[in-house]
């Protein structure tokens, strides 16, 4: 997995996503990793001899294998680069392989979607190839995104659009519910510092539970439903509230607004 992690330019290397890559790849052991930045520096990096940083992008491409996209999806907008013969991955909401395919050259284009969690191992990464991307390539992508947390490849890229609203901000939507959840406790009197240190063990617990058991979400659920008691009864007054509407139709404006970005 090491060499899958070898020779890689970010371009916007030092954004808040670029950097939870950068930091997620170093953290697996990548060596050769170039960075890109309008100002050619970035101080945290300066002990890392494995790490150069450059403002030429042009330069970062010629050092580098694979060529990570992590700029605000705004600054697609007159980009270019030559990256041909390159694989060439995109981690810009709502910019379609087409758009990268013409601003860098290549006919190995990866959209995919990441999140600033990739710095701590817990990032979900989907991401979907052109008809242009190999095996090999597509055996490096699954490395890179691995570093990152979790991945899959995806059957069709408009799911992508999806993925930014579901899994992309983070905390984001998750938050909101937390703090949803400790507007309540406090609301109750109970202390600011104590209502907050306890939605966030709950969000922390439950995250590991969801992950490590064989239970889907909505097996949980209806296990706790199943069990007839006081979590229960909040999960019955919720299904019979708009809650998940309201959360779908929450979803939706962030999936419109994605694709809304690549029209732009």
């Amino acid at each position: 997995m090491a060499q899958a992690l070898n020779n890689i330019g970010i371009i916007g290397g030092s954004g808040m996503l670029g950097r939870a890559i950068s930091l997620a790849l170093l953290g697996a052991g990548a060596r050769d990793l170039w960075l890109s930045n309008r100002s050619g520096r970035a101080a945290e990096f300066d002990a890392r001899p494995e790490v150069t940083i450059t403002a030429d992008n042009q330069a970062l491409v010629a050092a580098s294998e694979v060529v990570i996209l992590s700029l605000p999806p705004a600054q697609m907008q007159g980009f270019t680069v030559d990256a041909r013969g390159k694989l060439v991955i995109s981690v810009m909401a709502g910019i379609s392989a087409a758009q990268i395919a013409a601003a860098t050259g290549s006919n190995r284009v990866i959209c995919a979607m990441s999140s600033p969690a990739a710095e701590f191992g817990l990032a979900y990464s989907p991401w979907w190839p052109s008809a242009g991307v190999t095996e090999a390539d597509r055996t490096r992508v699954t490395a890179i995104f691995e570093a990152c947390g979790k991945t899959d490849a995806l059957p069709d890229q408009s799911q992508l659009a999806i993925f930014t609203a579901l899994t992309g901000p983070v905390p984001g939507f998750v938050a909101f519910f937390a703090e949803c959840m400790a507007a309540y406790a406090k609301g109750q009197g109970v202390p600011e510092a104590t209502a907050e240190r306890a939605v966030r063990q709950l969000f922390l617990s439950a995250g590991q539970m969801l992950e490590a058991g064989p239970q889907s979400a909505a097996e949980h659920v209806q296990g706790m439903v199943d069990y007839a008691g006081t979590t229960a009864a909040g999960l019955l007054a919720m299904h019979e509230s708009r809650i998940a509407e309201d959360i779908a139709a929450g979803l939706d404006a962030a999936v419109a607004r994605t694709r809304q970005m690549g029209e732009g």
